[in-house]
């Protein structure tokens, strides 16, 4: 493998030490606010705003995208690199969450392969290949509970955001912590897991698993229920996303069967975390909803983490939004983009 090309947004100097060590032909920083010199990326091309992402990722000598921008930000590049018939790893679930359908339909137009980085979708990848679409039943996605488990709707009041980031298990950015304590992270996954496999949402379930060793299921006509088990480490996905269909050593740990193991399993709490549900309607209505309910949710997860809003009212706010939109069945790309624009305005100057 060799880097084409790296992004970031405003963490130059993170950028610029992988352009010294991989040496891309080609660095982009996002923020085209500030001024920013190109001192120290020597023949790598330092270039700047994500204008140039979405050109670059056309160019005939990348193979592979990992689509990696966190939230809406990442449909554009993911687009562009589905348009010119990559292979797009996509660790950008709001791409499929707000414009699944489009993406989908584009990719079978240019023979773009999108495989799933997510580890859970990574997993139900690898499951499906134990059968034939025609006989799965359905897929259960596991979710660790986040730091809240077992908490009732009443307890979810008094949450601090120095407690939501606080995750058990994985260590993630903020938004995306966030996203896996309020639960509205499976939520959107359902939504990605409704068009990267092209699975009707009542084929899709949840269930907590707080170890998160078994990252999902796929169970069979015949009652056969595959999983994908391993220790909760992104590297073993990300990499099969690049490899696939092959296998090669990873640098994440092994499990350890030397050691007693226990794994549990609990249906998810719907009064204490109705922002799932909220993923299970708009999978189920399709249209604008995805694109409505993200958007609402980046900026709910902002003014949280800004105290203006509390911790149980995240899902609510979505709610509201998602409820009294103007509701398109079969939107444009651009019609998605007004509609995340009309999302993300009416979410700010939301009051109870």
């Amino acid at each position: 493998m060799r880097v084409q090309g790296i992004t970031a947004f405003r963490s130059r100097s993170l950028l610029l030490d992988q352009s010294r060590e991989f040496r891309p032909r080609w660095a982009v920083l996002g923020d085209s606010e500030a001024r920013y010199t190109t001192e120290g990326f020597g023949d790598t091309r330092f270039l700047q705003g994500m204008e140039y992402a979405d050109r670059l990722v056309r160019e005939s000598d990348v193979d592979t995208v990992m689509s990696a921008i966190v939230g809406a930000a990442g449909l554009s590049p993911t687009w562009a690199a589905v348009d010119a018939g990559k292979r797009v790893a996509v660790a950008n679930k709001e791409s499929l969450v707000v414009a699944g359908p489009i993406i989908t339909q584009r990719a079978q137009e240019t023979g773009a392969q999108l495989l799933p980085v997510d580890s859970e979708h990574s997993a139900v990848f690898q499951a499906l290949q134990a059968g034939r679409k025609e006989d799965l039943r359905r897929i259960i996605l596991t979710a660790s509970g986040g730091p809240f488990r077992g908490w009732t709707r009443r307890q979810m009041v008094d949450v601090t955001p120095d407690m939501a980031l606080n995750h058990p298990t994985w260590k993630m950015g903020r938004k995306i912590t966030v996203d896996s304590a309020t639960m509205m992270n499976k939520a959107l996954e359902i939504i990605e897991a409704r068009w990267l496999f092209d699975i009707p949402p009542q084929q899709i379930s949840v269930v907590v698993h707080p170890q998160s060793i078994v990252h999902s299921f796929v169970e069979y006509q015949d009652g056969s229920v595959i999983s994908q088990m391993s220790p909760p480490d992104m590297r073993l996905p990300i990499q099969y996303a690049l490899t696939f269909p092959e296998r090669i050593e990873c640098p994440g740990p092994d499990t350890n069967w030397t050691q007693p193991m226990n794994l549990d399993f609990e249906p998810p709490d719907l009064d204490a975390f109705p922002a799932l549900q909220l993923g299970f309607d708009a999978a189920a209505r399709g249209g604008t909803c995805g694109a409505v309910l993200n958007a609402a949710n980046e900026i709910a997860v902002n003014r949280f983490l800004d105290a203006e809003i509390r911790f149980d009212q995240i899902p609510h706010l979505c709610k509201d939004i998602l409820c009294h939109h103007d509701f398109d069945a079969r939107p444009s790309l651009r019609g998605l983009e007004a509609v995340d624009a009309w999302s993300r305005k009416e979410a700010q100057r939301w009051t109870t």
